[in-house]
């Protein structure tokens, strides 16, 4: 067995993005701040309309996948193939961009709390020219497990072992293999759980605070993670939420041209070229 420590620390950076909608960006505040296969992480959460209210209008992606994981609030998803989405409290959107999506994300509310995170995901070469699809998952089809010493854990993506209970997320079989816990744990809990070797894992600390064997975590930082087939850590005096996000690195070139990321310069020249033209989404 072998225990993940704590490599590196991203701390978030204010930033905003759509319609000035602001947030705190962790990976992806730089091309050179990512964890393949992720991309970016964005955390959004104010109870002031005036930080969200623009939302996200049309705007295109190709290439890669987004995780919209809603805490708080009500967001609609639109998109050119027709599709509408309510996203609430609890709920996630999991979108595969593929060869070519054109969406929006606008607020279905106007005061009161909004707040969550948006994960982008890296799609294999083989897979970034597949067809767009888009899968809206309510909170209550994201099951929860009961942890020891009263913490608990939504599962999303992948399976949480906790000795011989099994907790599947709704979302399996992805070429990256993606873990995505949501972690709730009461002061001074440990908690621990098998991750792949060889996938790369981060965690971000949203609430309260955490530690890493003798290292602590910052609140409103990704923590990556060394190599290994455990994760071990240890909430605050005051408790903890915490996502633990883990992949199959694709060990693939990224170039990336804003809503764009695909292996090549001349592969994103021609999603410009594509989106310019209307054909970013076709054929």
């Amino acid at each position: 067995m072998t225990v993940r420590t704590l490599q590196r620390v991203v701390p978030s950076v204010l930033s905003s993005d759509g319609a000035g909608v602001k947030l705190r960006r962790s990976l992806g505040a730089s091309q050179a701040l990512r964890h393949d296969p992720f991309l970016m992480l964005d955390e959004f959460g104010t109870d002031n309309p005036d930080d969200y209210i623009g939302g996200f209008p049309p705007h295109p992606h190709r290439g890669f996948e987004t995780v919209t994981y809603m805490l708080d609030g009500h967001m609609q998803h639109k998109d050119h193939m027709g599709n509408t989405g309510d996203l609430g409290p609890g709920g996630v959107q999991w979108m595969s961009a593929g060869r070519g999506v054109i969406h929006s994300e606008m607020p279905q509310q106007a005061e009161g709390r909004m707040r969550g995170f948006q994960l982008w995901i890296n799609l294999p070469a083989k897979e970034k020219m597949k067809p767009a699809a888009y899968r809206d998952i309510p909170a209550a089809e994201i099951p929860t497990a009961a942890l020891e010493n009263g913490g608990a854990a939504k599962v999303i993506a992948g399976i949480l072992e906790q000795g011989a209970a099994r907790t599947a997320g709704p979302i399996q079989g992805l070429s990256t293999e993606p873990l995505y816990f949501d972690l709730r744990l009461p002061p001074l809990v440990e908690f621990e759980a098998p991750v792949p070797a060889g996938h790369n894992a981060f965690l971000y600390v949203y609430e309260g605070q955490a530690a890493i064997g003798d290292q602590p975590l910052p609140n409103r930082a990704a923590g990556l993670l060394t190599d290994g087939d455990r994760v071990q850590l240890r909430a605050g005096h005051d408790g903890a939420r915490l996502l633990l996000l883990a992949g199959k690195p694709l060990h693939e070139p990224v170039v990336q041209y804003g809503p764009f990321v695909m292996n090549t310069r001349e592969e994103i020249e021609r999603a410009v070229r594509d989106y310019q033209n209307g054909e970013l989404t076709g054929g």
